[in-house]
């Protein structure tokens, strides 16, 4: 009978170990809030925490830029942690305009400015891409210094890259990363990056590395590089123009003067995010769709780009499938 039992324990460890990995895990992600730059900053945290809550994702994640530290922030912070489940996020050049990273990470309880995370049988890597190099050394953005050349900035530094390499070597979990800057384009070191993924899943023998998410250029995309997929996830606010956008005629003249960076933008009607499921076969991405405020960028005469992005106010769905090569 002792015998009987215990097999019968075995069995049920088995099926339950089962059935853990093989449930979908789904997420759900946002980036560039520039929660104190919009009017409704606090608006958009919530619709999206309230997306992530009835969809009952396993974890939130934001792409960098969600808010300076500065006064007014701490309430953004304490709205973003009201989500019950776990909560993640990615340096973004714009959250050292006032401060060090080291202060940021530690405002916002981050694990590291680079780190990776277990869960639902996948392997998450976020990765810090905020660094000058002048040519002889490598600096971290602190205080706005990256107001500079841009060919000095988006840089992954040595050390991370070592880290990057070990870590990826440490797992055999299908892997996914996420960034503030896209490893595909805005990264000035990204082929050193894609390089070390590219070989992880030479040695691999299979699609280890799947999926790399970036935000920043308030834009959507997805391209493949050599296999792996590099999705852009849109602002959750607006499109930067860089230019007077008629916002005049968006806003009365208290919200202008409030918000200036509202001047050179085009915001959204609504925010912009997506749910990623995740299983066995493959990654769902659910994108949400926006309107332009008027005026919209046709109204204004503009193309549907600006320089190597889409000038677009969605996030479109994308189906990534995992292969054995």
């Amino acid at each position: 009978m002792k015998r009987h039992f215990c097999l019968l324990f075995l069995v049920f460890l088995i099926i339950a170990s089962c059935s853990e990995t093989g449930k979908p895990l789904k997420f759900a992600i946002a980036s560039d809030f520039h929660a104190l730059d919009m009017p409704d900053g606090g608006e958009r945290i919530a619709s999206f925490l309230k997306a992530a809550n009835d969809e009952n994702v396993d974890f939130i994640i934001e792409l960098g830029d969600f808010c300076r530290l500065v006064d007014g922030c701490q309430a953004y912070q304490d709205l973003w942690n009201t989500f019950k489940g776990d909560r993640y996020h990615v340096l973004g050049n714009h959250d050292m305009e006032m401060n060090t990273k080291e202060e940021y990470v530690d405002a916002m309880k981050m694990p590291g400015r680079y780190y990776s995370f277990d869960k639902g049988g996948f392997h998450f890597i976020v990765l810090d891409g905020n660094n000058i190099y002048d040519g002889s050394e490598y600096r971290h953005y602190a205080n706005g210094n990256f107001f500079i050349d841009s060919k000095k900035l988006n840089f992954v530094d040595p050390e991370q890259l070592e880290w990057l390499e070990k870590d990826l070597s440490a797992t055999d979990k299908r892997c996914v990363l996420f960034s503030h800057e896209s490893i595909d384009m805005e990264m000035r070191n990204g082929d050193a990056v894609r390089q070390i993924l590219e070989k992880a899943n030479s040695q691999a023998g299979f699609k280890k590395v799947v999926l790399a998410f970036s935000g920043h250029n308030h834009s959507n995309y997805t391209k493949e590089i050599n296999g792996i997929t590099y999705m852009q996830i849109n602002s959750a606010s607006y499109v930067w123009i860089g230019q007077p956008t008629r916002t005049e005629d968006r806003y009365p003249q208290e919200i202008n003067e409030r918000y200036p960076l509202m001047k050179y933008s085009i915001p959204y009607d609504k925010p912009l995010y997506a749910i990623v499921t995740m299983t066995k076969k493959g990654v769902e991405v659910k994108g949400t769709k926006a309107e332009f405020l008027p005026p919209t960028p046709r109204d204004m005469g503009m193309k549907d780009s600006l320089g190597r992005c889409p000038l677009v106010s969605v996030i479109e769905d994308k189906t990534v499938r995992f292969t054995t090569k």
